[in-house]
């Protein structure tokens, strides 16, 4: 009955999207949606793919990572020097770029995801910024300056469909057994793994699937930017994707999906307020965890009344 299901809620993912992207192909070949806005949309769809993937780590497995942006770095250099030195197909580049971050994201999953809570924060962050040092200290992606010559073949197709699979990916894993285990080590880590889960596997196995698809999103990025700056990957990148994760739920994808599109399109129409955007990303943070801890204080509040009738020596 439950494969039934999910298999009838995968149908009806497929039917939008394909809907979907006709409309979308309709209105920008009749130029209802101009270049402006094409560009918008897929800025949206490499966001979307971002915070879809680092749902996966930070909102289901429960790890608060910051170092995202770091995979995101690997995937574009990469794809962006096997076409600018080997002359690769865009397909090809894109694949050894998200699977040069998955590889990353493994190496860097075995020793730290033994770590918890605020050390696994400040490794990740650390991660980022060694990556990013890297980045500017390398000839061959020419340093600081940028690393420029990178084929513009990011198309709104490509975008869509990869969106399309990593959220299609994504949903896959939380509605198998995998996903079940993940939930359950975020709900409770010594509780899963007394139950039998290798928490460990499924920690390294989350982190690395997280990571390659942010390679794949740096692939899309690098060929639709066409110069690559390592300052772009810094901390402030990291953040953004954690924030759009926080604004539209750990552990929910709709809400991940909402939140980077309005996170991509409000900064775009609001080019005078750019300055204050890591402003107000940290308010949204710090008020989306003020309302979290609110609604779990609510929620023991209202427990503690029958708590406390059935162990009155408490109360006094």
């Amino acid at each position: 009955m439950m494969k039934k299901k999910l298999v009838r809620q995968i149908i009806m993912q497929v039917v939008i999207y394909i809907v979907a992207f006709i409309i979308f192909q309709v209105l920008m070949g009749t130029g209802v949606i101009n270049s402006f806005w094409q560009g918008i949309f897929l800025l949206c769809g490499i966001n979307i793919i971002l915070a879809v993937s680092l749902n996966l780590a930070t909102g289901y497995l429960g790890q608060l990572t910051l170092g995202h942006a770091g995979f995101m770095s690997v995937g574009a250099y990469t794809s962006a020097l096997l076409s600018i030195h080997l002359g690769l197909p865009f397909p090809i580049t894109l694949i050894i770029g998200a699977l040069a971050a998955g590889v990353v994201g493994l190496l860097i999953g075995i020793p730290i995801l033994r770590l918890k809570g605020d050390y696994l924060c400040i490794i990740t962050l650390a991660f980022n910024e060694i990556i990013r040092v890297i980045m500017v200290n390398l000839n061959i992606t020419n340093g600081a300056k940028g690393l420029i010559g990178t084929p513009n073949e990011t198309t709104f197709s490509w975008v869509f469909w990869l969106m399309a699979l990593t959220i299609f990916v994504v949903y896959s894993i939380v509605h198998s057994r995998h996903g079940r285990a993940i939930i359950a080590i975020r709900e409770d880590d010594t509780a899963s793994e007394l139950s039998g889960i290798n928490n460990v596997y499924y920690k390294i196995l989350a982190f690395a699937i997280s990571a390659l698809f942010a390679g794949l999103a740096g692939g899309l990025y690098s060929h639709y930017i066409g110069v690559l700056v390592p300052k772009y990957f810094d901390y402030n990148k990291s953040v953004e994707i954690l924030v759009m994760v926080v604004l539209g739920g750990m552990g929910n994808l709709t809400g991940s999906i909402i939140a980077a599109v309005a996170l991509t399109i409000i900064p775009s129409l609001l080019m005078s307020f750019s300055q204050y955007r890591m402003l107000i990303y940290a308010i949204v943070l710090i008020a989306a965890m003020l309302l979290k801890h609110s609604d779990a204080g609510i929620a023991l509040r209202a427990k503690l009344p029958s708590f406390h009738r059935k162990n009155p020596e408490v109360s006094e």
